[in-house]
């Protein structure tokens, strides 16, 4: 059944990857000194994480809190209790009373630290004016996706107990979508798309993948046909 639900993810990630290339195009500058620093935060702040990532010892003890952080809250939003918790360098677990698929795949998809960046910030913006500030904040942001991001690729790389138990194909599918979805959301925030731009055009292309989909399974039932002619 898992198989069966990853092979009809795919063409949702099709149609995810296509909207992005078209949101990128929609975003092409007439020069790139005509970015908003919005964006310039983003980008610096993500390049930034990508350099310490790879020059600097890698703070493995973070990424392991954030990703047992993730599974117990995804854990407790969908009513299930943190019976136990345990961190260090070389790994972690979370106990709970009950697990699906997406507490067990939520840390490759929902990166806990952006989130808590984004949501400081909105809680701050209603106290103080933050607007001027708001190119570094978007450089946490970006730093703090790239985190997510840099560490999840390597840790899909080895062997997850996560990615076993709800099936390779299936969580490779579902968290391809997700992170693509969520450069997506990027883009709306910072560039000049919009979120109704955005949506249109995943709408869109989701209906032309599976429209794609339906034309080659007609193919190819008009050749096996055509292979196994009925006596």
């Amino acid at each position: 059944m898992k198989l069966i639900f990853g092979i009809l993810l795919l063409p949702f990630c099709v149609a995810i990857t296509r909207t992005l290339v078209s949101m990128l195009q929609l975003i092409q500058p007439l020069s790139y000194s005509s970015l908003p620093l919005s964006t310039w935060g983003l980008v610096i702040g993500f390049t930034l994480w990508v350099f310490l990532f790879f020059c600097l010892p890698r703070p493995t003890r973070s990424y392991v809190l954030a990703h047992e952080l993730t599974h117990a809250l995804w854990g407790w939003v969908m009513g299930a209790r943190v019976k136990r918790m345990r961190i260090s360098r070389n790994g972690g677990s979370v106990t709970l009373s009950k697990s699906n698929f997406l507490i067990a795949l939520a840390p490759y998809f929902f990166p806990l630290y952006t989130v808590l960046v984004i949501a400081g910030y909105y809680i701050l913006s209603l106290f103080v004016d933050l607007r001027t500030y708001e190119p570094f904040w978007l450089g946490l942001v970006g730093l703090t996706w790239g985190f997510h991001l840099t560490f999840t690729v390597e840790t899909l790389l080895q062997h997850q107990p996560d990615i076993r138990e709800t099936g390779r194909l299936f969580s490779y599918a579902l968290i391809y979508f997700m992170n693509v979805f969520g450069i997506g959301l990027w883009i709306v925030m910072v560039a000049s798309p919009t979120a109704r731009q955005f949506a249109d055009a995943l709408g869109g292309d989701i209906a032309w993948a599976w429209e794609g989909c339906r034309l080659h399974a007609m193919k190819l039932w008009a050749l096996a046909a055509t292979a196994w002619p009925r006596s």
